[in-house]
């Protein structure tokens, strides 16, 4: 059984540091980290992750928020104020993939560098700060699923639960769901990079991103379908009957696209001319 301890981690007067502020952090700066890693592999350009990712984080979260409250207006129309609020939660990753990707094409179209290699470096550490950040939800006690008796529910205090779900105590830990898809994703996404930086012609540039797309859509499909608090058009959660839950339907479009790109790298692998021996 989980129970968490609350968003606040430590609070001196008016200095309040919060779990999830720290965890977004933290994934930052291990992201840095082994993005820097992986593009001196690919032989990128000195220093170009560490001009690259305060923009990135800037505009991703800026997108992933407008994309929450866009979807969520009913809840800020009395207090709008509230829908800059971002420490409390309420965060979509479509909205951060939407404009984080937007911001690294303008980036690189700057910098001249080759979109695809740098998107291919950026994914695993995407994948890891995802799987570091899902615990954020378990410390606002938000996101969860459905009511369960399984051995590793969570409970949930009372103020968090919606309406209908007020007498269950237990629900389904969506946020471990996703956290450990994402972990199993992210050493996927190594093992993938390694192979291909040993053989080039196996793994063309910008495959590993389509892979990431895949993969995360589809665990994020399974795990969506259990949440009670989706992003819903034409219905409301927690139920969202009649209704569309917009990450599914995401998710969808992402595995798709992302199936299509894989196809398309390799038909233009194979039709890229062979070098010559001399």
């Amino acid at each position: 059984m989980f129970t968490s301890p609350g968003p606040v981690l430590f609070q001196f007067g008016p200095l309040t540091l919060r779990w999830y502020g720290l965890l977004i952090a933290t994934s930052v700066l291990i992201g840095l980290n082994l993005s820097n890693r992986l593009a001196q592999s690919r032989k990128l350009e000195n220093g170009l992750i560490s001009d690259l990712l305060p923009l990135l984080v800037l505009f991703s979260v800026i997108g992933a928020r407008l994309y929450y409250v866009a979807f969520e207006w009913h809840n800020y129309t009395n207090r709008p104020i509230k829908a800059l609020a971002i420490w409390e939660g309420g965060i979509a990753i479509h909205g951060a993939l939407i404009a984080g990707t937007l911001t690294l094409l303008l980036f690189c179209r700057w910098r001249r560098q080759p979109f695809l290699d740098v998107l291919d470096v950026l994914v695993p550490s995407l994948a890891l700060g995802q799987a570091i950040g899902r615990w954020g939800n378990f410390f606002n006690s938000e996101a969860f699923g459905v009511p369960t008796d399984h051995p590793w529910k969570l409970f949930i205090p009372y103020a968090n639960r919606p309406v209908i779900y007020a007498d269950a105590e237990f629900f389904h830990p969506t946020f471990l769901y996703e956290s450990i898809w994402n972990l199993l994703l992210f050493v996927l996404l190594i093992a993938l990079f390694r192979w291909g930086s040993r053989d080039r012609d196996g793994l063309p540039e910008g495959a590993l991103s389509c892979v990431y797309l895949i993969v995360y859509s589809l665990g994020r499909i399974w795990i969506e379908g259990l949440r009670i608090d989706p992003l819903c058009v034409g219905a409301l959660p927690p139920a969202c009957e009649g209704g569309i839950r917009i990450a599914q339907l995401m998710s969808a479009v992402l595995m798709v696209l992302g199936a299509l790109g894989l196809w398309w790298l390799k038909r233009r692998q194979r039709q890229l001319p062979t070098p010559t021996q001399s």
